[in-house]
């Protein structure tokens, strides 16, 4: 394939792969009206399992790389880390919150990744970065402005929401030196294996009282494509744009997310937007974008892994 039929495919890979991602945002959510988000969790972690023995088995045969011990722990440190909290409180945070508010405050990942990589490896931000995480901040208490006085629902929900992305964050930070070591696709389907059993403990009294004999095959449907298709599917695909075309160039896709997934619910859940949402939207990722794509003096930076949707 030449370059320029590569570039066009990349190309519609990646928009194909925004509108999947900004509608998931919809679909989970309206799959956990019907069920609940614990029994979402639940089969979440029913078929991504499956999906990461399926991926180690297409890439490894029957022969999975042996890992030291040390490593085993590192990646029983990021299940309980990146699944078991980050997903947990993520799930619930999207059940109480909006599609919208779902994925702008996601989209505040790299900012948190960044402030904790200054503490934690005292790395120096350019000025631009300063500004733009004071912006993000400013932008993100205009955007919650209107919410915060409704702590039992929304507004608590929003709250969730930024502490899964700070959780997220800290498991990317985390899993740096795995990451190094092993690579990204090891070490997602070791931490997805291993966080397994614990998350099906923990949503299973939940999930019980479900009633998924009378479950319309809607409900069915959504949550295979959500789980196996726009989460787990899209995961690849977005390994192969970043593989492709590199990470400079995919990572400001990620900016689309939040207008898509607002778009999407207004036109399938009614959401509706406020003026003073947009503008703190609008704040929130300009400040992100310069936290991430800023430069320090010295040299010009990568970005930093971008967060994608959970």
């Amino acid at each position: 394939m030449g370059s320029t039929a590569s570039n066009r495919l990349a190309l519609v890979v990646a928009l194909v792969l925004m509108l999947l991602w900004g509608s998931n945002y919809s679909v989970q959510k309206a799959v956990m009206a019907q069920i609940g988000p614990s029994a979402m969790v639940f089969v979440r972690y029913l078929i991504t399992p499956a999906c990461a023995i399926a991926l180690l088995l297409w890439q490894f045969g029957l022969r999975w790389p042996r890992l030291e011990r040390r490593d085993w722990l590192g990646l029983a440190g990021l299940a309980a880390l990146g699944h078991i909290a980050h997903v947990n409180v993520m799930t619930q945070a999207m059940h109480l919150s909006t599609p919208f508010s779902s994925a702008l405050i996601s989209a505040l990942g790299p900012m948190f990744t960044l402030l904790l990589v200054r503490v934690l490896h005292s790395q120096r931000l350019a000025r631009i970065q300063v500004a733009g995480l004071a912006l993000a901040m400013a932008g993100l208490l205009v955007f919650l402005s209107d919410k915060l006085a409704l702590v039992r629902t929304q507004g608590l929900g929003d709250l969730l929401l930024l502490l899964a992305a700070l959780l997220f964050s800290a498991h990317t930070v985390a899993a740096t030196r795995l990451l190094n070591r092993h690579g990204v696709t090891l070490v997602m389907a070791y931490s997805t294996l291993l966080a397994m059993a614990p998350m099906l403990l923990i949503n299973a009294p939940q999930a019980r009282l479900v009633p998924w004999a009378s479950l319309p095959a809607s409900i069915w449907w959504a949550l295979l494509w959500s789980l196996a298709v726009a989460s787990f599917a899209g995961w690849l695909a977005w390994g192969w744009l970043n593989d492709h075309v590199g990470v400079p160039r995919t990572a400001p896709l990620l900016y689309l997310l939040p207008p898509v997934a607002g778009l999407i619910s207004w036109m399938a859940l009614g959401e509706s937007f406020t003026h003073l949402k947009i503008v703190g939207a609008l704040m929130a990722g300009i400040g992100v974008a310069a936290t991430q794509f800023g430069t320090l003096p010295a040299r010009k930076r990568e970005p930093l892994p971008p967060e994608t949707p959970t």
